[in-house]
């Protein structure tokens, strides 16, 4: 195989230098309008942090108050049920258990129920207590939640020194661009939420501005990155729009658990039909962009190897790699989707009632809805992408001459 050109630049990058300079201008200045807009529509929806409900903090009353402890004893015992199931048949059986733990201001005792102490507690765990104390009274405390923080932080480490060690720079951007779309949700999504914006507007915005972000830094600034986000940006456009026109379709509320209640009472003006809507973009951008970034590499890819194809002969591979892609990224949306809602596929199985019966049910309904419209936009979005990738990726006539005395014949073809 010869060497090709002299200065020892791969097929990609060399269809990449001189003669795609002046497409590489248009489309930053695409780009750039289109980044524009979407800092223009931030700032306008940016969240009035007046107009945010607060809910008062069920532990900051009067006499209640939340504690650190560690656990120094536990003196499990038989506590019967706690309850009758469905079909009269006696449920959360087993030990409950006395707890005494150590705070900052002494001992600690208080039960613990069968249906917590089914996770198990052992003594050195660190817990949170609620402790109550009217005035005048002796304190008493009630179980809250164990203390997680270091697990979690642990399990963050190992994930993130994992991901740099095997993707390196680009693994360490990746993360970066986990850090940013966390950002862009608790400052601005959500509050812009929750004062009043529109749910699906603040989402799509948000989600533009994330997609801006993480694209380009974490795959770099090039024409074969922009090709991925044009594809992302209209997988967005159409997951929002079919969102909101199922989830009215179907006649979801938004109102299926009792979560779902509770942040209603505390924002009773939300339009939680629209947060419903607005939580399918969310849900499927990660997948989406999987899938724009592959495509669009696989079309660069293949043009280097085949210079010479024809846009009708690369949009054709391309597009058998993206069935397969899309095979797999719709089952990714399905498991990840009956992941979330396991303890009701649980209910279900329990209490011997028909999937089709339970599917029509409104918990259970937004995760077949979301999932759908999820794959609908991930479908929609791989021929665009692919088309995109093809109209803009190298042609033969773009690559640089070879410079004197270097070979042309080999290094570009399978």
């Amino acid at each position: 195989m010869g060497h090709g050109h002299g200065h020892g630049h791969s097929a990609v990058e060399r269809l990449e230098e001189e003669p795609r300079r002046g497409l590489g201008s248009v489309l930053a200045v695409i780009v750039g309008i289109i980044a524009v807009l979407t800092i223009i529509a931030m700032v306008v929806l940016w969240p009035d942090s007046s107009k945010i409900p607060r809910s008062a903090n069920p532990y900051g009353q009067e006499g209640v108050s939340t504690v650190d402890a560690t656990v120094t004893q536990v003196a499990p015992f038989d506590c019967g049920s706690g309850g009758e199931g469905p079909d009269g048949q006696q449920s959360l059986k087993g030990d409950c258990a006395n707890v005494t733990a150590r705070t900052s201001d002494g001992t600690a005792t208080f039960q613990l129920d069968a249906g917590r102490f089914r996770a198990g507690m052992e003594s050195g765990d660190k817990i949170s207590l609620i402790k109550l104390q009217p005035p005048g009274q002796e304190a008493s405390y009630e179980f809250l939640d164990f203390k997680r923080g270091f697990p979690l932080t642990a399990l963050a480490v190992v994930f993130s020194l994992l991901v740099v060690a095997v993707a390196r720079w680009r693994g360490l951007f990746a993360i970066v661009g986990i850090g940013v779309t966390l950002l862009a949700l608790f400052k601005f999504v959500l509050p812009a939420i929750l004062s009043g914006e529109s749910p699906l507007v603040a989402t799509v915005v948000g989600s533009t501005g994330i997609m801006f972000v993480v694209l380009y830094l974490a795959h770099g600034v090039s024409i074969r990155t922009t090709s991925a986000l044009f594809g992302t940006l209209f997988g967005i456009a159409c997951t929002a729009a079919i969102g909101w026109g199922a989830t009215g379709w179907t006649s979801l509320n938004g109102i299926g658990s009792e979560d779902d209640q509770t942040l209603l009472a505390s924002a009773p003006d939300l339009n939680m039909q629209a947060v419903v809507a607005a939580s399918m973009v969310i849900a499927g951008l990660g997948v989406l962009n999987d899938v724009t970034v592959t495509q669009a590499s696989a079309v660069w890819e293949m043009r280097a190897l085949r210079p010479t194809a024809r846009a009708g002969e690369l949009f054709a591979s391309a597009m058998r790699i993206g069935r397969d892609h899309i095979a797999s990224s719709v089952y990714t949306l399905v498991f990840a989707y009956a992941g979330s809602a396991m303890t009701i596929l649980l209910l279900i199985t329990a209490y011997q009632r028909g999937l089709a019966e339970m599917a029509t049910t409104e918990e259970l309904a937004q995760e077949i809805v979301r999932t759908l419209v999820g794959a609908i936009g991930l479908v929609l979005a791989v021929p665009i992408t692919t088309a995109i990738a093809v109209v803009l990726a190298p042609r033969p006539e773009d690559e640089p001459l070879p410079e004197p005395g270097s070979t042309t014949g080999g290094s570009h073809r399978a």
